[in-house]
């Protein structure tokens, strides 16, 4: 652990690109907030100009609830109430990814990114995990991955962590430049490239383009851990100018997974072959894309020199974030696989692949449309219908718009009975929906986008289930 530092006003000025107001310069602040519902008593309120709402409107609440300081746009007139100190600067939202760009730098910490199209939450969370056993380490909260999320994080640094883990996220091209240019990162991490986000991109081959921002610059001795199964991401890797460190299940992958035995939705068997040696892991998450995270984890955890017997035994305890393939028993033998955070067709057709892995029990879903995929949406989920039909699935609901219809038409088409199939529009409808079809000892996969909130199945199967 290093030594933890204060984030005083007059710093906090300087770091920003703006100016001192009022207040005195020695005063500390306890961290920073742009939500006055969120923020902590001595905090720093940055005052954010959204598309929506502006945060100016909220500088005397900020102060009622006792922040220490404000950092308001020198432009603004919103009135300026006593107590905080205050900061003006040309652009508050760059003074805020400004400040935690500073921050990081201060800290010394050793910052890991990872960006990908599918497991970055889950990825960030194993790395973290296995490096514990070795650093003291900050992660993150939840996806605070953007342009505002990250800066945040990051000047949670102050704290003194030895490594850092953060994720980058995106959906349009250039934002993960800018993210890796605050980030400043000395080991990346690039999971995959799939399909989500597909609609703001002409092809896959443009959202590795976009990704591929997590390469820009590098400086000596910066590593960068990719994915060897991909083509699209090795074609990237090669122009790398620092350490490349692959992994996965190709022949000559720096950390490969052999000997794969896929165990359902009870997880993956497999031996991980390295450079320092073997290990057998049993990986307790579901299905093939979480052996794929576990080994882009390892890779990291051994290129910072944590032994491989602690791998191996931390691997065998881990958890999946919350609603990322948790998978919940109910006394009355009710299994759900809740995957209900987020989904992309990639992430889904593997887990319909643990589904049909799983042995005793009927195995059955609830699947909500996935966006963001623009003119592939209906073919995309009629690819998924199909396979939830391989699955052999004995029922199926789909939920949301004309692309999770057309995932049920596929899923007919390809050989489910029609009374086992329905598509319905609303997460509430799927609730009923999925209440009244399932018995005990089902085994119930519930995943979709976000926008389509089916995690209310989960609730609802939960209840019935009590």
């Amino acid at each position: 652990m290093r030594a933890p530092f204060d984030l005083t006003a007059g710093w906090l000025a300087t770091a920003a690109g703006g100016r001192l107001v009022s207040g005195d310069p020695a005063t500390v602040v306890s961290g920073i907030s742009i939500d006055t519902r969120t923020i902590q008593a001595g905090a720093l309120y940055i005052a954010i100009r959204g598309e929506r709402l502006d945060g100016h409107a909220y500088l005397a609440d900020a102060a009622a609830r006792g922040a220490a300081g404000l950092l308001v746009a020198e432009a603004s007139g919103a009135p300026r109430p006593d107590g905080p100190f205050v900061i003006a600067a040309a652009d508050t939202l760059a003074a805020l990814q400004a400040i935690g760009r500073e921050v990081r730098r201060e800290s010394h910490a050793t910052v890991i990114a990872i960006t990908g199209s599918a497991g970055k939450t889950t990825t960030k969370e194993l790395t973290a995990a296995l490096l514990e056993s070795r650093y003291s380490v900050f992660r993150n909260r939840g996806n605070l991955n953007n342009h505002i999320g990250l800066p945040l994080s990051l000047a949670e640094l102050k704290a003194g962590p030895d490594v850092a883990v953060v994720e980058l996220g995106m959906n349009h091209k250039g934002e993960i430049s800018a993210l890796v240019a605050l980030a400043e990162p000395e080991i990346r991490v690039w999971t995959n490239v799939g399909n989500a986000h597909i609609g703001f991109f002409a092809s896959r081959e443009a959202i590795a383009d976009a990704k591929a921002e997590i390469l820009e610059r590098p400086r000596p001795g910066d590593r960068l851990v990719v994915n060897a199964d991909d083509p699209l991401i090795a074609g990237h890797a090669r122009t790398f100018q620092g350490r490349v460190v692959t992994f996965g299940l190709s022949e000559g992958a720096d950390v490969r997974a052999v000997g794969v035995t896929p165990r359902g939705i009870d997880g993956t068997d497999a031996t991980i072959e390295t450079a320092k040696g073997s290990i057998d892991v049993h990986v307790p998450l579901v299905g093939l894309g979480n052996l794929m995270n576990v080994l882009a984890a390892a890779a990291v955890a051994i290129e910072l020199d944590v032994p491989l017997d602690e791998i191996a035994r931390r691997v065998s305890g881990l958890a999946p974030a919350s609603k990322r393939g948790e998978v919940i028993r109910t006394p009355d033998g009710l299994t759900v696989i809740d995957d209900s955070y987020n989904s992309s067709p990639a992430a889904l057709l593997q887990s319909l692949a643990a589904l049909a892995a799983t042995g005793a029990g009927r195995r059955a879903a609830v699947l909500g449309e996935m966006l963001e995929l623009g003119d592939h949406a209906v073919g995309l989920h009629e690819e998924c219908g199909r396979a939830a039909a391989d699955a052999r699935l004995a029922w199926l609901v789909t939920v949301g718009g004309a692309p999770a219809s057309a995932m049920a038409r596929a899923a007919l088409a390809a050989g489910m009975a029609s009374g086992a199939v329905e598509h319905v529009a609303t997460a509430a409808e799927a609730s009923e929906a999925a209440a009244g079809r399932v018995r005990p000892g089902d085994i119930v996969l519930v995943k979709g986008s976000r926008g389509i909130g089916v995690d209310r199945v989960v609730a609802r199967l939960k209840g019935e289930a009590a």
